[in-house]
């Protein structure tokens, strides 16, 4: 609820803030500009259409450079340093992709150019940053008072657990964890503690009750197995899971990250994307699917038809998929196997399966049947680029042999993948976990420009038929 309302405050400033900068600016340049004489007087000036669009527009493409930022992802634990950074870097964006338009367009005053830009920044940057800084000011000190804090939850209630949450309470500021219980687990030696001690068993009941908003993961053990375990179970609840820097660094190999108040705990349920990354390969899933769909409309027709023709049953296939934080979902397919080829147990496929239709392996070989998954991809159970989705019943197994499987649960699922592009489909559990080494790799390594990449390599493996 705090994160909605402070979101809300920050996203309603910016919107106030937007209008009131190009109003700004227009008072500037009417009275800097030879523009009396053209318009007689200010309020002719700004009720023309092209002044009235603009006043519209250009706000608008101001949110979305906002939204791009990632600036909204994440409103509560804001640093003001960091906020003036990706403000001035935000407004520099709007203001050069003006200039950038208004150069295409012909419309500017070139004896006016920098000053005009550089106003239209400084106004910009003003009004925005201004609002900013007092909201995030506020709320920073309402948090480090301990006025705004959220229900935390932690897994462990070993001696270790109880000495880290007295650490917290301990630091000089709040960091916004209001510790509400343990959860204990099985193996492990309790701890006396004042606060209440859950069982696992009882978790989902826990959260629900307590309206929990954190989960911090502190077990006894440095056991990386049992500790991927416990964090995988987590991921169903779309919460923070917060794991301290040693133990981070224990599953991760990488260096010991700390908070700047003392308290060094990891997001391990985030990507590694940064937020502007994360926003921004967002809308190039639903831009690009989208356009592949209007595209590709005529053959998918052309498939469909065929599909029909061909074999009896549905032209589409719907398979139930484990996806971001282990939440299933429905992944579309045009079929290219015979009408229930699978009964109970799940199988998985082979190039010489015999129940893949002979339309089915043109299908595979190009990979056009993973087509309908582009409206997977707008609805946002998937991207464009990420780990492979899995069925249940196969996540379960390779669970069991290669916890570190649950990593991949960080990130959407995607229609193509490093490990697709590098290894293929995986016809047994051993060759899955074969694979993972790949998505693993593109976890450590997610950039946009990795995405680029895999996509590139995936249209050479279309356009050659190394789709099977």
């Amino acid at each position: 609820m705090i994160n909605k309302r402070l979101k809300k405050r920050y996203i309603l400033w910016d919107c106030f803030a937007a209008l009131a900068t190009w109003f700004t600016f227009n008072i500037y340049r009417y009275n800097i500009l030879p523009l009396e004489d053209m318009y007689g007087s200010f309020l002719n000036f700004i009720s023309t259409p092209r002044t009235v669009i603009a006043q519209i527009v250009y706000p608008l493409g101001m949110m979305l450079v906002f939204y791009l930022s990632g600036y909204y992802n994440r409103v509560v634990f804001k640093s003001r340093a960091g906020e003036f950074v990706t403000t001035f870097i935000s407004i520099a964006i709007w203001v050069l992709s003006i200039l950038f338009f208004s150069l295409m367009n012909k419309y500017i005053y070139t004896e006016y150019n920098y000053n005009l830009v550089l106003t239209l920044f400084i106004i910009g940057f003003t009004w925005v940053y201004c609002g900013r800084c007092y909201i995030t000011s506020v709320t920073a000190k309402r948090v480090h008072s301990g006025a705004i804090g959220f229900n935390t939850l932690v897994i462990g209630c070993s001696s270790g657990a109880v000495k880290l949450v007295e650490s917290i309470k301990n630091l000089r500021y709040s960091v916004g964890y209001d510790i509400v219980g343990y959860v204990k687990l099985n193996g492990e030696e309790n701890a006396t503690t004042n606060l209440p001690a859950y069982n696992f068993e009882d978790l989902d009941e826990v959260i629900s009750k307590n309206n929990i908003k954190k989960l911090i993961v502190a077990p006894e053990h440095n056991d990386r197995a049992k500790t991927f375990n416990i964090i995988n179970s987590l991921y169903k609840y779309d919460l923070p899971i917060m794991l301290e820097a040693r133990e981070y660094e224990i599953l991760t190999s990488r260096i010991r990250l700390s908070d700047i108040y003392g308290a060094p705990f990891v997001d391990v349920s985030v990507l590694s994307l940064s937020d502007a990354e994360e926003n921004i390969k967002r809308f190039c899933d639903i831009i690009l699917s989208s356009i592949a769909l209007i595209i590709l409309s005529p053959l998918m027709l052309y498939v469909a038809i065929r599909i029909k023709l061909s074999s009896k049953g549905n032209i589409i296939y719907k398979q139930r998929r484990v996806g971001f934080k282990r939440k299933e979902f429905t992944m579309y397919k045009f079929r290219s196997m015979v009408e229930n080829a699978e009964e109970e147990t799940p199988l998985l496929s082979s190039p010489n399966d015999k129940r893949i239709t002979k339309f089915g392996h043109w299908l595979r070989k190009y990979r056009i049947d993973e087509l309908p998954q582009f409206w997977n991809v707008i609805k946002g159970d998937m991207s464009l680029v990420g780990p492979r989705p899995e069925r249940k019943y196969f996540v379960d197994k390779i669970i069991e042999r290669a916890p570190y499987y649950s990593l991949l649960h960080r990130v959407r699922p995607g229609i193509t993948s490093w490990g697709m592009v590098n290894y293929g489909y995986a016809r047994n559990i051993d060759e899955m976990i074969e694979r993972l080494k790949f998505d693993i790799i593109y976890l450590e390594n997610m950039s946009l420009l990795i995405d680029i990449k895999i996509l590139f390599y995936t249209v050479k493996i279309v356009f050659t038929g190394r789709g099977m």
